[in-house]
């Protein structure tokens, strides 16, 4: 269903059931799906979105201009803004995931009972996937995308913030599954920016088996409290990068610029940095002016202070922001323990890194923090699914449960049991 067939708001409840009865019939045809007609309407649906670019910078216009009016952060409007580029990303990215192996049918395990019979643990679809999301466009054809290589329909509720733009991209992905041959249903957005449209969502346990809501903290609170369906959540990435002492200097200085400032409003975006004091008078200095250069504002605590006079004194609320823009929090660590000990403390276990030539440290650092993602000399920014060489991701699963990371086509999986016989009954 396209924007331009938007729903008559005034009967919310009855227009989201008649999406959910168009995704729960998809899915009996999805599972009948070749992996060749998936990847055709992936295909398609790249072709569509590179075609109608002008339609789509049209439509994003609408949202900027908004967005604008509504004096929104710049790191939100970045992520909300879409261009030529980013345009071609998004085809790309339903390409990669269109080159991505099929996940539906593959034998996890196999084996023979002494009874003769034989017992296969195979995987399968989640079935029909509501996936909420504030502004970014791409999420759109991502989780799309995502749902129908795994065989999923998809209700999609994007954010109002995005509305125009999400509509244009649904238009393009619709294009693919006609081209294929398959059921308009598979991927449906939901047409209302009506808050009312989210809460009936959650209720829908007759035609929705899982949620999936990417957002801030407020967004993703809601959903888990008031959802009567199962919730793979994608917390807030309060993400954190330590430098030890064992490290290279320049080094140290470009992995946290990159963490910081390449993207501030992504959630992969490092939010605080700790260093090991033994070595923050040698290192600090370099860190703080390439972060000031690009119009970072730093927070740190008094022995940071020390060091420069542009850091602005730090509170406990700093070490529990997600900032999403250009802000950094700083504080000075007694070596790895230290470290360890602030991010079991203050981490949201989204993302978490050391940056250290210590191979022993490293993987200490690795094994203790239990964050969905632990890097070493990397920067937190690679938290992403098409940099995992998933193609896409619909979010960071930060529970410990069904998906934990970044949740791509597997991740959108279960299995069952396939059982062969040959006339055994059971004594």
């Amino acid at each position: 269903m396209s924007v331009a067939t938007a729903i008559d708001t005034s009967d919310i409840a009855a227009d989201m059931e008649q999406l959910g009865r168009a995704a729960r019939a998809a899915v009996h045809e999805l599972a009948q799906a070749t992996a060749a007609q998936k990847n055709a309407a992936l295909q398609a649906a790249a072709d569509a979105l590179r075609a109608r670019t002008p339609d789509l910078l049209a439509a994003n216009a609408l949202d900027i201009a908004a967005a604008e009016a509504r004096q929104i952060a710049p790191s939100l409007l970045d992520r909300l803004k879409l261009d030529a580029g980013r345009i071609d990303t998004i085809a790309a990215g339903l390409e990669q995931i269109a080159a991505l192996p099929d996940p539906v049918g593959e034998v996890l395990a196999s084996w023979d009972r002494p009874n003769g019979l034989n017992i296969s643990r195979v995987r399968v679809p989640l079935g029909v996937i509501g996936i909420i999301y504030e502004s970014r466009p791409n999420v759109t054809a991502d989780a799309g995308g995502l749902c129908l290589k795994s065989g999923n329909a998809a209700i999609l509720r994007g954010g109002s913030e995005s509305f125009h733009s999400s509509g244009a991209i649904l238009d393009c992905l619709q294009a693919g599954l006609q081209a294929a041959g398959l059921p308009a249903g598979s991927i449906q957005l939901v047409p209302t920016t009506d808050r009312a449209a989210v809460g009936k969502m959650l209720t829908m346990t007759d035609y929705i088996d899982i949620i999936v809501p990417r957002g801030g903290k407020s967004l993703i609170e809601r959903v888990q409290r008031e959802s009567k369906i199962p919730v793979i959540a994608h917390l807030e990435g309060l993400c954190h990068t330590y430098i030890d002492a064992d490290s290279d200097t320049d080094m140290a200085r470009e992995i946290v610029v990159n963490a910081k400032m390449r993207r501030p409003g992504i959630c992969g975006a490092t939010e605080t940095l700790l260093i090991d004091r033994a070595i923050a008078q040698q290192t600090l200095p370099g860190i703080i002016d390439a972060l000031a250069a690009l119009g970072c504002e730093l927070r740190g605590d008094e022995a940071t202070q020390a060091i420069d006079d542009r850091v602005e004194q730090a509170t406990e609320d700093d070490w529990r922001t997600e900032y999403l823009e250009p802000i950094l929090s700083i504080r000075q660590v007694d070596g790895m323990d230290g470290a360890i000990d602030h991010i079991n403390t203050y981490s949201s276990h989204h993302t978490d890194a050391i940056v250290t030539n210590d191979a022993a440290k490293a993987e200490r650092f690795l094994n203790t923090i239990d964050s969905a993602i632990v890097m070493h000399n990397a920067s937190t920014q690679f938290a992403d699914g098409g940099e995992f060489g998933m193609g896409a991701e619909i979010g960071i699963s930060t529970g410990r449960l069904h998906a934990r990371g970044p949740v791509g086509v597997e991740q959108l999986t279960t299995f069952k049991y396939a059982v062969r016989g040959a006339g055994q009954v059971r004594p």
